[in-house]
């Protein structure tokens, strides 16, 4: 189980994270945190945005599938491109 510390809230709202739990962490400023409320619990969520990295290996991840899923429904090129024209109202 994890150790408990106390903190107290300014007069501005603002809450120190100990700087113990900071490190452990490796929280920096200018972290952002989604705050969620149950009854009167309060809980801090780290929310990062996604790396570079993270982002194109997804990206490579979503397209390998797509590629599979093409083509073994047998969609061609001519198909997409039908299908983009048609939705921009594009009369072949």
């Amino acid at each position: 189980m994890a150790d408990v510390e106390l903190t107290k809230m300014s007069s501005r709202g603002q809450v120190v994270i100990p700087q113990d739990l900071r490190d452990e962490m490796n929280l920096q400023e200018g972290e952002t945190f989604a705050v969620v409320r149950t009854g009167d619990t309060l809980l801090l969520k780290r929310v990062k945005a996604p790396s570079r990295e993270e982002i194109l290996a997804d990206w490579k991840k979503t397209v390998t599938e797509g590629n599979k899923q093409v083509k073994k429904l047998g969609i061609k090129q001519k198909d997409v491109v039908r299908m983009i024209h048609k939705g921009r109202g594009i009369k072949e």
